[in-house]
């Protein structure tokens, strides 16, 4: 097993799961009948073949000197990692993120392959939901995703599709290796990867470093942060977990980037920042000072003053002020932005391999005080990590049933209770909010401050 993929295994416990999911709302096509979701389920569990990636499970014994290691499951048994439940009425989707919310902070077992999906039918409304998770040694949250969509078609009329553990056509799955590769949302498995194995391209990190912590220590936008204000999302976590999830016509983002001239990455974060501002004002719990958030980063290495010949995109983290400290939410707005594009300009002075490099020892403090088994020691230098996963721009296909709604759910860690990624989805940006249940009270708040926090955008924006 690769050291970043032992390294999840090592930083796991009971309080500390460490899996990734995705919660699938699909549209039941037009002459479904009653038996649609169970006949999808019952064709699901008679897939022939089973790809390699999901009948590998964990193992560690002597023979491995301690040390874990990948082996084939050889009693695989589908019904246990396929599983087909249903909604108590009412069947509202608060029933659904409860029972996600549920699913979700309950362990893979490390006996059998790390990966679980339940089909999930009674919504009143008569759609279908799908809820997937699979552990963080196995693949990261994006190529889970990618995964998931890797089996959708833009074809509503195509049926007899196979479930994403099925072999599928080697074409695709390379297609799907390279996609996720390259995308910003593998900084953490990346940069880790890449701070264990540093090569000769990593010569001219010190002069980036200096530069890099002198921006830090000045507490400046950079790829480093060594001071973030304490609030009650920055304790020790349990193992219960909170699942909300929302979306917004991205078109309302595009329109508020596209009247201050700020990006749609921009105004999520600005969704973020007065959303966390109002809801910890109502807790009596906002400190003097800015949030700082994590922000995974793409950048167009050709647009670096040390890129590499070979173009492509290089991936990064930049440590942004949230500017919660601020009422106006226009300023708020203008003050993120200004905080991405130097995080980005400071990045574009650095090779790929050294922006990977700086973004491991900025994550650093999160990671390796629970992986040392260090709970009492761990206080990350930021307060959260807001991811933005770019989706399919048309609407998606399983077997007629449309993808009408696609969600994450992420790994809350030991001093950050709280993790909020989104995916933009055939026009709309899906919120994934997913939270220790004891450490951030009433989660759902955050929903109704973020539709809240929008609108107020578009007010300040004049659109």
């Amino acid at each position: 097993m690769d050291p970043t993929s032992a390294a999840f295994m090592l930083a796991e416990n009971r309080n500390q799961p460490m899996h990734v999911g995705s919660l699938q709302l699909f549209r039941r096509p037009e002459d479904a009948d009653r038996m649609f979701v169970r006949e999808m389920y019952e064709a699901m569990l008679a897939a022939d073949d089973v790809a390699p990636l999901f009948i590998k499970r964990p193992h560690r014994s002597v023979a491995t000197g301690g040390q874990w290691a990948w082996t084939e499951d050889t009693e695989f048994d589908i019904e246990h990692h396929v599983r087909h439940g249903a909604l108590p009425k009412p069947g509202r989707v608060r029933e659904l993120l409860e029972l996600c919310s549920r699913l979700h902070g309950t362990r893979l077992a490390p006996e059998r392959p790390l990966w679980e999906t339940t089909v999930i039918e009674g919504l009143r409304d008569g759609r279908m939901a799908m809820y997937s998770k699979m552990h963080h040694a196995l693949v990261d949250g994006v190529s889970a995703m990618r995964l998931l969509q890797s089996v959708l078609s833009t074809d509503p009329s195509r049926r007899g599709m196979p479930p994403p553990w099925a072999v599928q056509p080697a074409t695709d799955a390379e297609r799907q290796r390279s996609d996720a590769d390259l995308h910003p949302g593998r900084v953490p498995t990346s940069a880790f990867r890449s701070a264990w194995g540093l090569s000769a391209d990593a010569a001219g990190l010190p002069g980036a470093l200096v530069r890099t912590l002198t921006r830090g220590m000045r507490n400046e936008t950079s790829a480093l942060s060594f001071y973030a204000p304490r609030t009650i999302l920055n304790k020790n976590i349990t193992g219960s977990r909170r699942f909300a999830a929302q979306d917004w016509p991205v078109e309302r983002l595009r329109a508020v980037g596209k009247a201050t001239g700020t990006t749609i990455n921009d105004v999520v974060l600005a969704m973020v920042s007065g959303a966390m501002r109002r809801y910890l004002g109502e807790l009596d719990a906002l400190p003097d000072t800015t949030l700082v958030a994590m922000v995974p980063v793409g950048l167009n290495v050709k647009q670096s003053q040390l890129a590499s010949v070979e173009g492509g995109n290089a991936v990064g983290a930049v440590m942004v002020k949230l500017g919660t400290d601020v009422a106006d939410p226009g300023k708020r707005l203008r003050a993120i932005h200004r905080s991405m594009r130097d995080g980005k300009e400071a990045l574009g002075t650095m090779t790929p391999l050294q922006i990977l490099a700086m973004s491991a020892i900025g994550l650093a403090p999160a990671v390796l005080p629970p992986l040392l088994k260090m709970s009492g020691f761990t206080r990350p230098p930021f307060n959260l990590i807001i991811s933005n996963v770019p989706g399919p721009r048309v609407p998606h296909y399983f077997n007629g049933a449309e993808l009408v709604g696609m969600y994450p759910l992420s790994i809350p860690i030991h001093g950050m209770a709280l993790n909020i990624t989104c995916t933009s989805y055939a026009g709309n940006m899906g919120f994934g909010l997913t939270g220790c249940r004891r450490t951030v009270p009433h989660l759902q708040r955050l929903l109704t401050h973020l539709d809240d926090e929008l609108t107020d955008l578009e007010t300040a924006a004049a659109v």
